[in-house]
């Protein structure tokens, strides 16, 4: 056999006895009255509590509705109302996210693009973030983005009055 490959092996024996070996030490270390102290403690960092369900290929098995994010029906309408000058390029109502391409306001002469995140079910200021950009990429005064939002705050609003459930 060529050097290499004997070197190799060689290498991957003493990793392998290496990683094997530090399960043995933590199993048989320690002794049976610091391990079951170890073990009713939760800040020491060794102690992981662990579920046997949760693993790495848990996360392609989320089925059931619980793991979807709720958006306020309300903040959804009045943003797709109040943006309703820009061309809508993508929207995800499962995830809250509305993104525009440029458009003019009326009566305005700069072009401007949104993202707009619901991010919560709460008809509330907090659930609602307004990202805004001229052509140029830059991002507009904090004066024009809060108008836009106090502008979709308010519309909202009015259409959960509209709809009696205040």
């Amino acid at each position: 056999m060529p050097r290499q490959t004997l070197c190799k092996m060689a290498l991957i024996t003493v990793l392998v006895a290496t990683l094997g070996g530090c399960g043995a030490l933590r199993s048989l270390g320690g002794g049976v009255e610091q391990q079951s102290a170890s073990a009713t403690n939760p800040n020491i960092p060794s102690n992981i509590e662990t579920n046997p369900d949760n693993t790495i290929w848990s996360i392609f098995n989320r089925k059931t509705a619980d793991n979807t994010v709720a958006v306020n029906k309300y903040l959804w309408s009045a943003s797709l109302e109040v943006l309703s000058f820009l061309p809508v390029q993508s929207v995800d109502p499962f995830t809250g996210v509305i993104v525009t391409g440029y458009g003019t306001p009326p009566g305005g002469g700069r072009a401007y693009r949104a993202t707009v995140l619901i991010d919560d079910p709460a008809l509330d200021a907090r659930s609602l973030n307004v990202a805004l950009q001229t052509r140029g990429g830059r991002a507009v005064s904090t004066a024009t983005a809060r108008a836009v939002e106090d502008a979709i705050l308010s519309r909202a609003r009015e259409l959960r009055i509209a709809d009696n459930k205040f």
